[in-house]
């Protein structure tokens, strides 16, 4: 009993020291290409809340669909991105048509 009191005094002593931080981030100059295809609102609400469009523009222009897919699942996956499951097939499709080798399809 003692050691879990001991623990929770350290716990709100550490905490009543805490400082709020902030930081000011430069504003984002690169935006998503419009497009009138679907997965443009949903990489606009799920993709860009988390990283820049920057991000698809380096990207190399002949990846193929295998590429994108790969690279929506890794962030959501591997990067916990709030991408939904029904979501993806749209999202792919407007990155692989708009950044990747199907552009102009």
């Amino acid at each position: 009993m003692k050691k879990t009191l001991g623990l929770l005094l350290l716990a709100a002593c550490t905490c009543a020291g805490a400082v709020t931080k902030t930081i000011d981030l430069p504003s984002d100059g690169v935006f998503l290409k419009p497009s009138p295809l679907p997965g443009y609102a949903k990489a606009q609400a799920q993709c860009v809340a988390c990283h820049s469009a920057e991000y698809m523009a380096y990207q190399p222009v002949n990846a193929p669909r295998g590429y994108w897919e790969n690279m929506v699942k890794r962030m959501q996956q591997v990067f916990k991105a709030p991408v939904n499951d029904a979501d993806m097939p749209d999202i792919i499709d407007y990155l692989v048509k708009t950044y990747g080798n199907e552009q102009g399809k």
